[in-house]
């Protein structure tokens, strides 16, 4: 099963492997915080694509 949850909530250990998909590191978390197994960058939306969808 795949769930999507938010970078700033509260995470637990039974939460499986974890993946963040975004080209920019969250502000105000550290890389020990988040526990993460991996930073998958290169898959997500471009600059441009973000820019477009959020204006």
């Amino acid at each position: 099963m795949i769930t999507i949850s938010r970078i700033y909530n509260e995470t637990s250990k039974s939460k499986g492997y974890r993946i963040l998909v975004d080209r920019l590191w969250p502000r105000g978390i550290t890389k020990e915080k988040l526990k993460l197994d991996k930073w998958m960058k290169e898959i997500a939306p471009t600059d441009e694509l973000r820019k477009m969808v959020f204006a």
